[in-house]
């Protein structure tokens, strides 16, 4: 990938939280710069904050546009798009301050990617507290993308070497899963990641499971009937568009099956569903990856941690693992692309 590396924007997320420590400690890994150029979009200061916070040993460069940078290991390459006082900023306590420059990192990074000066964001954690300080209307990063995107149909996936779920329904009381469940929606969610791992996983002929939603599967309605009366009817418009998707599978036997190999991707009817097999297996190295997009985005799959933000305790891993992510989707999207271009 050398003299081709896509570059990557990290956004640095919430300068009070841990994003700028697990930067500035994925950064330090020259194996990062074999396969990307990292481009972190933040605070000058903040990062050299951090930098003497965790070794000192790093140089910010000053990178603008992002075709400019150096991108070599040992150089931060830094887009400069706040100037808060690192000093005086509270490690866990944001502020209408540091929540409008959060977002700015955001919003900069989006439209970077949308006009292709940059392959890819991998974005570093957020919160809701930090965005209503703001004023913003959003809940989290993938609404405040998806708008920005004009994206109207759009999925979260947590994605990792053994496991990829995708959900239907994401941030919403357990009480009104069945409620909000339709069959709409579930063919969308299995489309999108029929996409996705064509596209951005370079997955030919990908294998789609699809979960149901009560025990046993419903034990042909006896435990419910949204599986024969809403799952199983998207399931079957899913392979009638051409789609290898089965299901829906019992649950407490499907994520056994899937982290096996035998499927590409679960799709789940609700948050914890898919979320608790997959952090039992991915609780450090997982990626958070938004399917629909226009723009290909990764992020960490943990939060700001304010409780140890700002000791050096904070672990990169899933940031490290966002990044390759970012750097490989890029690249799988350019392949996708030229050889769909040349049929």
């Amino acid at each position: 990938m050398k003299g081709k590396r896509p570059i990557i924007g990290i956004t640095m997320g919430d300068p009070v939280g841990i994003g700028p420590e697990i930067i500035v400690s994925a950064l330090e890994d020259p194996l990062l710069y074999e396969i990307c150029k990292p481009l972190v979009l933040g605070d000058e200061a903040v990062m050299k904050r951090a930098i003497a916070l965790k070794s000192g040993k790093l140089e910010i460069h000053r990178t603008e546009p992002p075709g400019k940078g150096h991108y070599f290991c040992g150089s931060i390459d830094l887009m400069p798009l706040s100037s808060l006082d690192a000093v005086v900023l509270c490690p866990g306590r944001p502020t209408k301050e540091t929540g409008r420059a959060m977002i700015n990192y955001i919003t900069t990074g989006v439209d970077l990617a949308m006009a292709g000066e940059i392959e890819a964001i991998a974005t570093c954690p957020i919160t809701k507290t930090a965005m209503k300080l703001a004023g913003s209307p959003f809940h989290g990063h993938t609404e405040l993308i998806a708008d920005r995107t004009k994206t109207p149909k759009f999925a979260m996936m947590m994605a990792g070497d053994r496991l990829r779920v995708v959900l239907v329904t994401i941030h919403i009381p357990l009480c009104e899963v069945s409620r909000r469940l339709n069959r709409d929606e579930i063919l969308t969610t299995i489309s999108l990641t029929s996409t996705a791992l064509k596209n951005r996983f370079g997955i030919h002929q990908p294998k789609i499971a699809v979960a149901g939603l009560n025990p046993h599967g419903g034990e042909d309605g006896m435990f419910g009937r949204e599986e024969q009366d809403t799952i199983t009817p998207a399931v079957e418009m899913a392979k009638a568009q051409g789609i290898d998707v089965s299901g829906p599978f019992p649950p407490d036997t499907l994520f056994f099956n899937a982290s096996n190999g035998k499927y590409d991707a679960v799709v789940c009817m609700y948050h914890d569903q898919g979320l608790i097999p997959f952090k039992m297996l991915h609780f450090s190295d997982g990626v958070n990856t938004t399917l629909g997009l226009p723009i290909i985005r990764t992020s960490v799959d943990h939060g700001t941690a304010y409780d140890i933000a700002w000791q050096g305790a904070a672990d990169p891993s899933s940031l490290v693992s966002a990044i390759k992510m970012a750097a490989t989707q890029a690249v799988n999207r350019r392949t996708f692309s030229s050889s769909h271009s040349k049929a």
